[in-house]
């Protein structure tokens, strides 16, 4: 063990996956599922070569520059904005992430919490279990439409076209999308997907789909002004990152009606949540379990561990961030 190189593994994982890597490193795990403060985390890396992280772990300049002799930092999720990957970059360390694995499972959350914002199925849930339901009203719960509806969809990569499929070849919707760049018309053609504009896309939208990676220039890309342009009958899904919806812009908009009903599966400053989200009910909140099916989970820790591996035994990372470090 002495002389294998030494990892970190930031947070509990599969045991399989512990295994596998301790085949090649000598591995610290955290099966107590500790979270670190940065402090904590400095600490542990200390004689680490190699770090497998998840979006909890914040990996930047000053991190890096108390830890001169990390190589490679892999982390198990699809974004990597908790990564300072232009400073990994210039100190020679691997950035990797886990694309791909996770599509189809995120895909299908994501129309799953649309639809449950939709038809209200939280709320009626909940008036359930209260014990409330004593007789049948025409009006009761009476959501929106998913079938035939305008599907609106911001973002419009893997897990958006995933989304748009669904809910054009499922539901018969209508998809319009805004996107930096349009997709070939051959992607286009099957789901019958249309590029707008923003204002457009805002304006159209029975239901919203937010899955833009998050940046500073998408940061609060849906504000007060863009729930402004929204009909009062839609309802916004975001399953993308926390920072990208402004949650105080957005509860107020809820509470005044300017839009029917939100499902959000990520948060600002999460695990923390709005207070005023928590306390409407035409919200459907779920706790960033987007890919959250054993299968995928299983699937995006076995990729970090591959990227880990070559990483630090001279192979090549399948899904590196900034492989040109590796010529370096």
């Amino acid at each position: 063990m002495a002389d294998k190189p030494a990892v970190l593994v930031a947070r509990k994982v599969f045991p399989e996956v512990i295994e596998r890597l301790a085949q090649h490193f000598e591995v610290e795990d955290n099966p107590e599922d500790h979270i670190h403060t940065p402090a904590e985390l400095a600490q542990r890396l200390q004689g680490k070569v190699g770090a497998f992280i998840t979006l909890s772990e914040r990996i930047d300049a000053a991190l890096l520059d108390a830890q001169p002799q990390l190589r490679a930092v892999c982390n198990m999720a699809v974004g990597y904005n908790n990564i300072d990957v232009a400073a990994c970059t210039a100190r020679g360390v691997l950035v990797s992430n886990t694309p791909d694995v996770l599509t189809e499972t995120t895909a299908d959350f994501g129309f799953a919490l649309m639809m449950a914002t939709a038809r209200r199925i939280t709320e009626s849930e909940r008036f359930l279990r209260e014990g409330r339901w004593d007789r049948w009203a025409y009006d009761m719960f009476a959501g929106t439409d998913v079938h035939g509806a305008t599907l609106g969809i911001l973002g419009m990569g893997r897990i958006g076209q995933g989304i748009a499929r669904r809910g054009a070849l499922g539901f018969g919707m209508k998809v319009a999308y805004h996107n930096r760049s349009r997709l070939p018309a051959d992607q286009e053609g099957p789901i019958n997907a249309r590029w707008v504009d923003k204002e457009t896309l805002l304006r159209e939208s029975d239901h919203l789909v937010v899955v833009v990676p998050y940046s500073a220039a998408t940061h609060h890309a849906i504000g007060a002004a863009e729930l402004a342009q929204m009909k009062p009958t839609a309802t916004l899904t975001n399953i993308a990152r926390g920072g990208v919806v402004d949650d105080a812009a957005l509860a107020q908009a809820l509470a005044e009606g300017r839009i029917a009903a939100a499902g959000l599966d990520v948060f600002e400053g999460e695990p923390q949540v709005h207070p005023e989200l928590l306390a409407r009910r035409n919200v459907v909140l779920t706790p960033h379990i987007a890919s959250a099916s054993v299968a995928t989970r299983r699937a995006m820790a076995d990729l970090a561990a591959d990227n880990l591996i070559a990483a630090l035994t001279g192979g090549t990372p399948p899904t590196a961030v900034n492989p040109q470090v590796l010529g370096a």
